[in-house]
């Protein structure tokens, strides 16, 4: 019964196949259309700082000590959070004169430490590229400074200056495209399954003995077109 269940379900569905390819082809138009005319683009920077010696300026020492190493692991932490602090957020805002909330760059900002290394990168997003990286390069020079203030040691170095780039960090066609056609085909699932819940119609033999339990003794078949032998009429 549950292998007769199942080839039903497939005849269902490829018999509204051409529904079902037109409403994901539907939904991907409108993934498509939603991308490129309903998305603001948004342009992400990224600048990269390592935390060195601990020794700061002192030129006696020049290496990195095991004790530098625990360091600076404990203090990657510490330091994602300074990067988003409200004094370096206001301090960058006055020293670029942006007209932009706190919040609003606190939301546009991200800190990732680097796995296995004492680095941090931190990058900034916005709807304009040049911005965003004046921004991000603004925000680890604000950010070495007040840690030197803070721990009086200077053991963090920008290792790589945020360059504008001009592709959209928050538009992925591809991605938008697949993401929209399975929504399409969910969709169209959802139909199929509903239009066949809803269509009481008789249409096979087998449906009347499944809702009603009767016998089906004899079925006539429905023939559209009938010609004799001789070529007579129709």
């Amino acid at each position: 019964m549950e292998e007769l269940d199942l080839k039903e379900l497939f005849e269902l569905f490829m018999s509204k196949l051409f529904q079902i390819i037109l409403i994901v082809i539907i939904m991907t138009g409108v993934g498509i259309v939603y991308t490129i005319a309903f998305t603001t683009p948004k342009y992400s920077a990224s600048t990269s700082l390592v935390l060195t010696s601990a020794s700061g300026n002192d030129t006696t020492a020049n290496t990195i000590t095991t004790t530098d190493v625990t360091l600076n692991s404990k203090l990657v932490s510490t330091y994602s959070e300074i990067v988003k602090s409200n004094d370096v957020i206001r301090q960058v805002i006055s020293n670029l004169g942006i007209n932009i909330s706190e919040q609003e760059l606190k939301r546009n900002v991200s800190v990732k430490e680097v796995e296995d290394a004492e680095m941090i990168k931190i990058s900034v997003t916005n709807e304009d590229a040049d911005v965003s990286a004046k921004i991000a390069n603004e925000i680890a020079k604000v950010f070495c400074d007040t840690v030197a203030d803070i721990y009086k040691i200077n053991n963090l170095h920008i290792l790589d200056q945020a360059e504008p780039n001009y592709t959209p960090a928050n538009i992925h066609h591809s991605k938008d495209v697949i993401i929209f056609a399975f929504i399409g085909a969910v969709i169209a699932v959802m139909y199929v399954l509903l239009a066949n819940m809803l269509d009481t119609t008789i249409k096979t033999s087998e449906d009347i003995e499944k809702n009603f339990g009767l016998p089906v003794l004899v079925s006539i078949p429905q023939i559209d077109n009938f010609s004799n032998d001789k070529g007579g009429k129709k």
